[in-house]
């Protein structure tokens, strides 16, 4: 099998090229710099978003397109031009895959495109699967929106389509857990904010079986709940990583401290959303990681 990924050099586009190329699969990484020498001989680095560069010459015959291309959420306080860039990278990076496909004399018989669960926006009480309506109206749940409606544009190519909604992804060499483990480790962990918001967590391993799951299931299209079955609140959250790492949970961290550090980029941490992976669920999907505590024995 021939897959396309763009952004394949981040977190989770590292774990899924390491999968697929121990599955003997043909791998492509879009990126802006193609000088990289490839480690596999199944491994191809293609020049994309570049002047003059033709992405498509490169990539015929191509199975399955990934798109994970996108500025970090986290990658600086949300001033209005950080805001721009996050949303006009995943704007920009979809139509060009979109533009890519297109240009195929062959269609690729699937298209993932990454997305997350704050497209349901935030609550305590609600519980939110696949079916659930969009309640957000902030930054976030409207990036994804907007995001989410480009992509669906690939179904008017007859591709099959599937919008992979991350929760926060768990794993030891990214994501959230190495700064949220960090206070722990130090003595200095407790709740953070009111304790009371949900996190919709899941394994990177996962992550990386879900979409080759959703690969090889051809049921599976339009949006998907990436996050374990069984979501918990921050306060738990933090008192698991204590008992893992065997250390207190004690010293609270408050909103308006967060808040005051981070700007509105600290509602990803003082604001969540129950969402449940319903549609994986209905598929038969086995969970490697279920249990928080399993999770995070795995990964601390």
């Amino acid at each position: 099998m021939k897959i396309v990924i763009a952004g394949g050099t981040g977190f989770v586009g590292k774990a899924l090229t390491k999968h697929f190329l121990t599955q003997k699969h043909y791998v492509y990484i879009l990126t802006r710099n193609a000088d990289k020498a490839a480690r596999d001989p199944k491994l191809k680095y293609v020049e994309w978003m570049q002047e003059n560069s033709q992405p498509e010459e490169h990539v015929e015959g191509a199975d399955v397109f990934i798109n994970l291309a996108g500025v970090s959420l986290n990658s600086g306080r949300w001033t209005d031009e950080r805001k721009k860039a996050i949303v006009e990278s995943r704007l920009s990076s979809t139509q060009e895959i979109l533009r890519i496909m297109a240009a195929l004399p062959e269609k690729p018989s699937l298209y993932v495109n990454a997305s997350a669960v704050g497209y349901y926006g935030t609550s305590t009480t609600e519980t939110f699967t696949e079916a659930s309506p969009s309640m957000g109206t902030d930054f976030l749940a409207e990036t994804v929106k907007k995001w989410e409606n480009e992509a669906l544009k690939a179904m008017e190519l007859n591709i099959r389509t599937v919008l992979t909604r991350f929760g926060v992804i768990l794993g030891k060499d990214g994501g959230a857990l190495p700064s949220t483990a960090l206070p722990y480790k130090l003595f200095a962990g407790g709740t953070v904010g009111s304790g009371e918001q949900w996190m919709s967590w899941v394994h990177l391993q996962d992550v990386v079986k879900i979409i080759d799951y959703c690969i090889h299931t051809e049921q599976i299209e339009g949006p998907v709940n990436v996050t374990a079955p069984n979501p918990v609140q921050m306060k738990e959250f933090g008192k698991t990583i204590g008992k893992v790492l065997n250390r207190p949970h004690w010293m609270p961290v408050p909103s308006f401290g967060l808040q005051l550090l981070m700007g509105e980029m600290s509602m990803i941490i003082l604001k969540g959303q129950r969402v449940l992976p319903e549609k994986l669920i209905q598929q038969n999907y086995i969970f490697t990681y279920t249990v928080l505590e399993d999770a995070l024995r795995d990964l601390l």
